[in-house]
């Protein structure tokens, strides 16, 4: 009898998914209404530290995390994570000026900076190579349903309640997360015990070098997603959409499907070619969301938007853990989420900047990370090969 489901779709697969679901669900429902929320805390002139801050200490968290995933497991490296997100959401209400809440933004970012380069590994470590593009499209599209989910939601409640509310809300969605990592098992097999030592960083221990060249695309193509997260809040007010979460939910759920073509495509065609047409739909995407008058035309952009990061997110991963040495595939990893952040957060720092509160800019900031993406697609023209027929170990 034909197998309707993959060979990697175990028990521990399906619950890692589920608690990708909520992680990405507790720091995203907040997303879209951040903007005008630090603007009614009088600091609206750091809208681009609202993403650029997170990202920052994400980044900066990233090789550690990528350490110790490869030292202590997978799994105690996602809990850090998710226990971040809860505690934060906790104080999101209590420091509630405009310092309090920067900072609070700057420590939130050390969840993605852990959560998500521990899951990864940890699908790379029981999904044989031959299949990996297409276990971490099915991994992903979990993750992103939670990033439609909770904006969505996020949306959803600070119109009938405060957005204190939604601060709990988020804190407590990522109690379930941690509750599901409980019952995984652990795969990493030579594990050591947590000492101090482990967190002093070496040259060589920050950064992969094996895999700078699919980190270097990834940090140029993510430019427009710190763009977005940080921009198109206010242009959605702009157009008259009174959720400004709708965007994110509409570009996070086109995503979704074609992460499963995508990743399966690129096991079999290869992971270059999946990059190619996921940078010309960037290009497309923002182009077109440059000249939206209308809400009509700004959603099409996001099922544009959604359809590239799609492409991108499951694509890239499969291709950084083809070119890393399982024991320094945590490592790897990290270089690659080193490279997104630094992209987001770059993106989000230049669109504030342009921006600079003055919807005549907008066209600009959108028409820069078409732009940006341009020069991901550029550089991917001298990419001839990604080492995606074999298993290089």
């Amino acid at each position: 009898m034909r197998k309707l489901l993959p060979s990697f779709f175990t028990l521990d697969f399906f619950l890692l998914c589920s608690s990708s679901f909520l992680f990405f669900s507790s720091f995203n429902m907040i997303i879209p209404e951040l903007p005008s929320y630090l603007t009614s805390l009088g600091g609206e002139e750091y809208k681009g530290l609202i993403i650029a801050l997170f990202t920052l200490s994400a980044g900066l968290s990233r090789p550690f995390s990528g350490k110790l995933a490869d030292k202590i497991g997978r799994i105690p490296v996602m809990m850090v994570g998710a226990s971040v997100c809860f505690v934060v959401g906790l104080l999101y209400p209590i420091l509630s000026f405009v310092g309090g809440f920067l900072f609070l933004r700057f420590m939130h970012g050390f969840s993605a900076g852990f959560t998500p380069t521990g899951a990864s590994a940890y699908v790379a470590d029981i999904v044989p190579f031959q299949k990996r593009g297409e276990a971490m499209g099915i991994q992903s599209l979990f993750g992103s349903m939670g990033m439609a989910a909770g904006p969505a939601i996020g949306g959803w409640v600070a119109t009938f309640w405060p957005i204190d509310v939604l601060f709990y809300l988020s804190a407590f969605t990522a109690i379930f997360s941690i509750l599901i990592l409980w019952r995984l098992r652990e795969t990493l097999e030579d594990k050591v015990p947590l000492s101090a030592g482990l967190f002093k960083l070496k040259r060589d221990e920050i950064i992969e070098k094996r895999v700078l060249v699919p980190s270097g695309i990834l940090f140029l193509a993510v430019f427009s997603f710190g763009v977005v997260l940080t921009i198109v809040p206010d242009f959605s007010s702009h157009l008259g959409i009174q959720n400004k979460g709708l965007f994110f939910a509409v570009f996070t759920l086109s995503s979704l499907g074609i992460r499963l073509i995508a990743g399966r495509t690129s096991d079999r065609y290869g992971r270059v070619p999946v990059m190619r047409v996921a940078s010309l739909t960037m290009i497309a995407a923002m182009t077109l969301m440059a000249f939206a008058e209308s809400k009509t035309i700004l959603l099409a952009s996001g099922v544009l938007f959604g359809s590239a990061v799609g492409m991108y997110s499951p694509t890239t991963a499969a291709w950084v853990v083809d070119l890393s040495l399982d024991k320094f595939r945590g490592r790897a990893l990290a270089t690659m989420y080193i490279a997104l952040e630094g992209g987001i957060g770059i993106g989000a720092i230049v669109s504030g900047y342009l921006f600079a509160n003055n919807p005549e800019n907008f066209r600009l900031v959108f028409l820069s990370s078409a732009a940006t993406a341009g020069l991901a697609f550029v550089a991917l023209i001298f990419v001839k090969r990604d080492r995606k027929a074999t298993n290089p170990q």
